[in-house]
């Protein structure tokens, strides 16, 4: 449980000092921008790594037992969650309008697999990401404040292709890659 809490604490509080504009920009000036990239990416995935070896071999102490109804929530929310990661990278109107698709993306995978896991690793580990989509949303929102937002223009044919691979990729998940990434099947009904 340890190396999750570590890894959580290295993996979202990297992506977070992002957001420290001053602190990061003195850390770029003393290692450049290459080895502040560097840094940045080798705490990612040293955090990311802590995170998957930690929630794996964490023991499983139960805080309550989700209803089975709850299952349902994350196969519902996922389909939008993929469709949004897809337009995160595809300017289009679904990521002008949702602004910010990836943090929208994080936020409804943690909610909705919150709601279907009552065990204390799923609580940090969901319970976390959704802490953070939260917070980095909330402190995006008052930088564009004060600097403005980005300019978001897009196409309709760049959301009917989120919208298609965004559904492909909910599909291959649900049906196969969660089952064999996992070990649990997304679409246990």
């Amino acid at each position: 449980m340890a190396i999750l809490v570590l890894g959580l604490a290295l993996f979202l509080g990297t992506h977070l000092f992002t957001r420290a504009r001053g602190p990061r920009a003195a850390l770029i000036a003393r290692l450049g921008e290459t080895g502040y990239k560097g840094l940045y990416s080798l705490a990612s995935a040293v955090g990311l790594a802590a995170i998957i070896y930690g929630y794996g071999h964490a023991p499983f102490v139960a805080l309550w037992t989700p209803p089975g109804w709850t299952r349902h929530i994350p196969i519902t929310l996922m389909w939008p969650a993929f469709v949004l990661l897809v337009a995160a990278y595809l300017p289009g109107k679904i990521r002008a309008r949702a602004k910010h698709p990836m943090l929208a993306a994080v936020k409804l995978w943690a909610f909705s697999h919150l709601c279907a896991n009552g065990d204390l690793a799923s609580v940090l580990l969901f319970g976390g990401f959704l802490a953070y989509g939260v917070i980095d949303r909330i402190l995006l929102k008052r930088h564009e404040r004060a600097h403005g937002a980005p300019a978001r223009p897009g196409s309709w044919q760049n959301d009917v292709l989120a919208l298609a691979l965004g559904t492909v990729l909910y599909a291959l998940f649900g049906a196969f890659l969660h089952a064999i990434l996992i070990g649990v099947p997304a679409f246990n009904l």
